[in-house]
């Protein structure tokens, strides 16, 4: 839960939320909440979940949501080592955090493997420095997408930022290429705002069992065998998802601020494969 990542196009600035009371509700059937839409009543209406009733909601196996306040602090524990202890630091009143809470209760196995990659880490490097892996996994849980493909062409698309060809309406409704999860709780925070140009940082697998596809991220994750670089993560600019934005028209992707061009000598790694 690493503070400040961006995943908006041209935007280097926070984010800032807008207030619990002017989020219209419909914002939330939007596809990018998909996996979270069971806990619908935790995000709509007026009133925020105290931290003790979003822990006792969520009932996360071996893991509390706690307040975070100046007493928690005062451990001076580094954030990830407290959750390998057990408790989740979260700030009330938060939808960053609260949707942190959400992506524990929703992708477990996903959370526990970055935080022990995390962990491992944090035990090697001074105070107060971060190596490109932690940055890789970061980075991952904050705008993570995790997508499966089964066409080669589609790929090879991806490779080239062809993005007309990979956000092709037809390979999508064949089930082509799918979003399997949107992991990350920054994205969802943006995505409060409806119309924003969205990107994820992707990790991709070649096939078409999302969940199976999910199992294979963490696994990765866990044996350090991805995301150990930030260059390792497609961008994936998420407005361009048929259905994802309301001003798909024939123009659309030729905005190349969002929608950008491959940098000279970038290369992405191959999909993942599933056991």
């Amino acid at each position: 839960m690493a503070e400040g990542a961006a995943g908006h196009a041209g935007s280097p600035r926070r984010f800032v939320p807008p207030p619990r009371a002017a989020v219209d509700p419909a914002v939330f059937d939007h596809p990018l909440f998909a996996r979270v839409r069971a806990f619908r009543d935790l995000l709509s209406g007026d009133r925020w979940p105290t931290v003790a009733e979003l822990d006792a909601r969520l009932a996360l196996r071996g893991r509390r949501l706690v307040e975070q306040d100046a007493a928690l602090l005062a451990d001076g524990l580094h954030y990830e080592t407290r959750i390998a202890q057990g408790r989740i630091a979260t700030r009330a009143a938060s939808w960053h955090d609260l949707f942190n809470a959400l992506v524990w209760a929703c992708h477990p196995q996903l959370k526990h493997a970055l935080n022990r990659r995390q962990c491992l880490h944090v035990a090697t490097m001074p105070t107060g420095q971060r190596n490109r892996a932690q940055a890789a996994l970061t980075q991952f849980d904050e705008t993570g997408v995790i997508v499966c493909v089964q066409d080669d062409a589609l790929i090879a698309a991806w490779d080239a930022h062809d993005w007309p060809m990979l956000f092709a309406p037809p390979h999508w409704q064949a089930g082509r290429i799918t979003i399997a999860a949107v992991f990350g709780h920054a994205l969802m925070e943006q995505a409060l705002l409806p119309g924003r140009l969205l990107v994820g940082k992707c990790v991709v697998v070649r096939g078409d069992d999302e969940g199976a596809c999910i199992e294979t991220v963490a696994r990765a994750i866990e044996q350090g065998a991805t995301v150990t670089d930030p260059l390792q993560l497609r961008p994936l600019p998420l407005a361009g998802i048929p259905g994802w934005h309301p001003q798909q028209d024939a123009t659309f992707h030729g905005n190349a601020d969002y929608f950008r061009p491959l940098r000279q000598g970038r290369l992405y790694p191959p999909p993942l494969l599933p056991r």
